[in-house]
């Protein structure tokens, strides 16, 4: 069965301490609803993603959100699978019309980061492993250190997708992270976080939510805009740590791409997309994924950065939203890359609208890098 989004919305990305999470949530539920038309009667199943308890500190939250998400009497699923949650909440809604088991489907996902400790949450001790102190930059760090070695890339790559992404957050009244006059000299100033990783280059703390309706070909009528069909989708996952594995280059991000591509009947990614939101929680980690999924040549991507294919008004605009950089609610930010990718091709983005997209790559990837989930979604019916 054809699926398609027809409802989307999002909150704004900042320290919300003025909300309770229920109604952080609200916010991103109601303006869904609004625009698919739709009311809370007419949902069939409720679809959550969040990170782990410990980051917020509330357990099942799918229990205490039930009246925020309009939930009462219907079916709830939470979905966990790290940062990349929310890109695999969107695919399992859509999982669920195509099976046949509800028509239309009402994906949520959101963090509330301003009331947890996201680094003691990974860093804690875990029984038989050592105690890590050192949070998520430390991890990808050296990973994108080899990255460096592999492509020989030089070091205002990083820089530049930092401005790039943080020119286009202006764009986008959601974004968290407002800074019209950066530099690349601002960001080489900025102070080392995890060599190479500087403070201007990572991802921010945010508050955040959003909320997407799917549903199936046959309801996609009564919005208040065309719907985003989808094309392909897909997820993958590999363990986190064993002998031999391309943290770079993950088989698991590979596979899952060229899976989705392959639903899409597309043959040739890097001239067929129009714009792609991308994962990107450290600046370096944008040309690391468009070769992982198959956007750029091994070892070239970096060049797509350094002659302006991947800014905004280029051949291939990389998160013309302002991305992870711009915004990072975690448990919401993979929800986010796949709506933005349904706002550009049904041509509803605002002032960070890319001409003439037609498709569109939504992606997302949690962990080590080893959970991966990616759909391409299209303005033209398939």
């Amino acid at each position: 069965m054809r699926t398609a989004v027809v409802g989307i919305g999002q909150s704004r990305q900042a320290k919300r301490r003025e909300v309770t999470i229920g109604a952080l949530v609200r916010e991103s539920v109601d303006a869904a609803l609004t625009d698919a038309r739709l009311e809370f009667a007419d949902i069939d199943a409720v679809v959550l993603s969040k990170t782990p308890d410990l980051f917020d500190g509330v357990m099942n939250p799918e229990l205490y959100l039930a009246d925020a998400m309009g939930a009462r009497g219907l079916p709830v699923t939470r979905v966990f699978t790290g940062g990349s949650v929310g890109g695999h909440a969107a695919i399992y809604g859509a999982h669920l019309v195509q099976a046949g088991l509800a028509k239309r489907v009402l994906v949520v996902a959101y963090s509330k980061e301003s009331e947890g400790d996201f680094t003691w949450a990974l860093s804690r001790g875990l029984p038989f492993s050592a105690h890590l102190g050192a949070g998520a930059g430390a991890h990808f760090a050296p990973i994108i250190r080899e990255y460096i070695r592999r492509s020989g890339a030089p070091e205002h790559i990083g820089w530049q997708v930092a401005v790039n992404h943080r020119l286009n957050a202006t764009r986008n009244p959601y974004a968290h992270i407002q800074r019209p006059d950066i530099t690349v000299e601002e960001v080489r100033a900025s102070r080392m976080l995890w060599d190479p990783i500087r403070y201007l280059e990572s991802c921010p703390s945010s508050d955040g939510s959003c909320a997407i309706v799917v549903t199936g070909a046959d309801d996609t009528g009564g919005g208040t805009h065309p719907p985003a069909w989808i094309h392909g989708m897909s997820w993958r996952t590999e363990t986190g740590h064993f002998a031999g594995r391309d943290e770079v280059n993950p088989e698991a991000g590979r596979q899952c791409a060229a899976d989705a591509y392959r639903q899409a009947g597309i043959t040739d990614p890097a001239r067929e997309i129009d714009t792609a939101e991308l994962y990107i929680p450290y600046s370096w980690y944008e040309p690391m994924w468009l070769e992982n999924i198959g956007l750029a040549e091994e070892g070239r991507a970096w060049e797509l950065v350094d002659d302006g294919s991947t800014a905004f008004g280029g051949r291939l605009p990389v998160n013309p939203s302002g991305g992870v950089l711009s915004g990072n609610p975690t448990g919401a930010t993979g929800l986010l890359r796949f709506a933005e990718a349904a706002l550009q091709v049904r041509g509803t983005a605002g002032a960070h609208q890319v001409d003439g997209a037609r498709l569109a790559v939504g992606h997302a990837m949690g962990g080590a890098s080893q959970f991966h989930a990616l759909w391409v979604v299209g303005s033209d019916r398939p």
